[in-house]
């Protein structure tokens, strides 16, 4: 990886970590309304925004999550493995928004792995808990398509790693 894009995922971290820290209330409860996730959606433009998004989770959570061990261990694995499932789908799939749209779906199903994190943490009921977590990640990475999408016509996020 050059400087360019070892600098551009840190500014990605920096960003991540900065949003994160606004709704702050809002990104690690039961619901998980955490904004930030949709920089997720940058792995379908290129691979490697993926050491800006992971380092940027990690960070957060190390620096903001009240259960810190768990995050570090569950929310930064789901990340990664959300991720991975996308960056393997983006061989089959050409279209950037039908990329955006399976990472939204692969990310809102991988929230069971929250959920669990949640059940060991806070002994909340797993079903609803993953119901109420995989609807915040939804509504967060569905309204992300939009503004991903819109910045991408502008700045072509493809190259600017």
């Amino acid at each position: 990886m050059n400087s360019r894009s070892i600098v551009r995922n840190g500014i990605l971290a920096a960003l991540y970590i900065a949003i994160s820290a606004i709704i702050q209330p809002f990104g690690f409860t039961n619901v998980q309304f955490r904004v930030s996730e949709m920089f997720n959606h940058l792995i379908v433009f290129n691979k490697k925004y993926f050491y800006g998004i992971i380092l940027g989770v990690f960070l957060t959570n190390l620096f903001f999550s009240p259960m810190v061990q768990y995050d570090l261990v569950f929310g930064v694995g789901q990340s990664v493995l959300s991720l991975l499932i996308t960056i393997f789908t983006a061989k089959y799939i050409k279209n950037i928004i039908a990329r955006m749209a399976v990472n939204t779906i692969v990310f809102t199903f991988t929230m069971f792995i929250i959920a669990f994190e949640l059940k060991l943490a806070f002994k909340l009921p797993f079903l609803f808990t993953w119901i109420t977590t995989a609807a915040g990640e939804f509504v967060v990475m569905a309204a992300g398509i939009p503004v991903m999408y819109a910045i991408h016509k502008r700045i072509n996020l493809e190259k600017l790693v």
